[in-house]
Formats: structure tokens, sequence, C-alpha cells
């Protein structure tokens, strides 16, 4: 049995927003080369954690670790290797969108910017509005530079927040295919938030729930479905957002 090492650690991370507790004292390790899920209803505090682990909301207690260094002193050096995709952050909307992804893969060092751009637009067909303000774009649009933009410094560790949910079903299928082939061919981590839970039972090798902030189970797919007597994981999902009893409870 191989043992993969855990790009990320997380211990004891809190973070308050006056007095109101978003994410409450979770610690949690994800390997290298797998795509996790976390899952949780509106307000479980998913999103809040993925911004602390990009240093972009400054986290009330706990430590963070990622490629086996400390976010606070290694800041720099651990962003080059890591992105993020989210249809809630909006890009600069006063560029076009070729001016944007120029823009973003600068500041990520990347060596072949124009060479980069053409691998990536083609695949989430973005090309015919590559001189459209990014301004005009659609949601669906948006969410597809979005993803191009995420993959422009072939990042180690990716987290997605929601990726597909403005997709549609073509490119929604595209995406997953294109996430499942770079996991394969270049050991790429993603954390993966999604409300799609055939795309999470499709996509992750293992799932971690929060509910108030609090990580209130850990699994793979097929091993919550049998622990909490469900059909799929669909179920399992509606099961701890209504706080019911876990099977071995119930049984």
């Amino acid at each position: 049995m191989i043992v993969r090492m855990p790009i990320l650690q997380v211990q004891n991370l809190v973070k308050k927003f006056n007095g109101t507790t978003a994410v409450d004292g979770i610690s949690f390790a994800i390997e290298e080369g797998k795509i996790t899920g976390l899952l949780g209803p509106n307000g479980a505090g998913k999103t809040t954690t993925i911004l602390m682990l990009l240093d972009l909301v400054t986290p009330t207690g706990g430590t963070i670790s990622i490629f086996g260094k400390d976010m606070r002193h290694h800041r720099e050096e651990i962003l080059s290797k890591v992105n993020f995709s989210s249809p809630y952050v909006a890009l600069p909307s006063n560029m076009k969108v070729w001016e944007n992804l120029t823009t973003f893969a600068r500041l990520y060092g990347v060596k072949d910017v124009k060479g980069k751009i053409e691998e990536l637009v083609d695949f989430f067909d973005i090309r015919a509005f590559l001189p459209k303000m990014t301004a005009t774009l659609s949601t669906g649009q948006l969410t597809r530079l979005n993803l191009t933009k995420a993959l422009l410094n072939d990042p180690k560790l990716l987290f997605l927040d929601e990726p597909t949910a403005s997709l549609d079903p073509d490119i929604a299928d595209r995406t997953r295919t294109m996430l499942k082939r770079i996991q394969k061919e270049r050991g790429v981590t993603i954390l993966y938030t999604s409300h799609n839970m055939a795309e999470i039972d499709e996509l992750c090798e293992r799932v971690i729930f929060l509910q108030a902030g609090k990580i209130v189970d850990d699994g793979t797919p097929k091993e919550l479905v049998i622990k909490y007597g469900r059909k799929d994981l669909n179920e399992v999902f509606l099961s701890i957002a209504r706080n019911n009893n876990h099977a071995s409870t119930q049984n």
C-alpha cells in the first residue's frame, strides 16, 4: 500500500466574524494527488475555509500547512503553486477576456503565456469571446473564464468552489473529464465544493462534511452511504443537513 503524504494540513482552524463563529476548530489533512469534496449546506463554512486556505481571510485561530510549510511564513512560495476558481469571485470587468488571462498568466509567472492560453481556451470553448469585455459575459461564460484562469499556472493544489454551478451539461461534463485527467496525468490535488452529489460521487475519493462550521463526518462516498443507510450521497447530504441520526443509531 502506497502512503501519500498530506499536501494540506489544517489544525484547529477557527474563524469568527463579529462574534459569530463561521469555522469552529476544524482539523483535517488532504493527501497529495486526490480529489476531496468539502461539503455542507449553505452557511456551513466551506467558502470561508477555502478563503483562509488561500490566505484571503485571516484565521482567528489554528494553523495551516501547505506543501509542508506554514502559510504565515511561506505565503508567496505556497500561492505560486496554488489556484482557485469560483463563480462567485469576479475577475476585473473593465478588461477584455484576453487581457484578463494575459495579466493573470504574467502574475503567475507563466513562461509561455500565449501558448498556455491557447492550450486552455479551446477546451473551455471561450475563444469566441476573447476580444469581449469581461463585463459583457454571461454567468456561464464567466465560470468558464474562471476555470481557464485557475489552470494557467499548472497548480499543484487547486481549490474549486462550485465550479460547474453555472455550466450547461456539455461543458460541465467536459470539465469533470478534464479534472479527472489532470489529476491522473499531473497528480494535481483538488479540494472541491459542490451541491451536486452525483458530481461529487463521480469525482471525489473522499468527502468531508461541514455543518455549522464543524466537521461532522469524513469518509469515502461509499463508506458514508453505507454508514447512514441511504441509497446515495444525496440522501446522506440531506440526512446530515437536517441533523438526522446516523444509521448506526437508528438500527
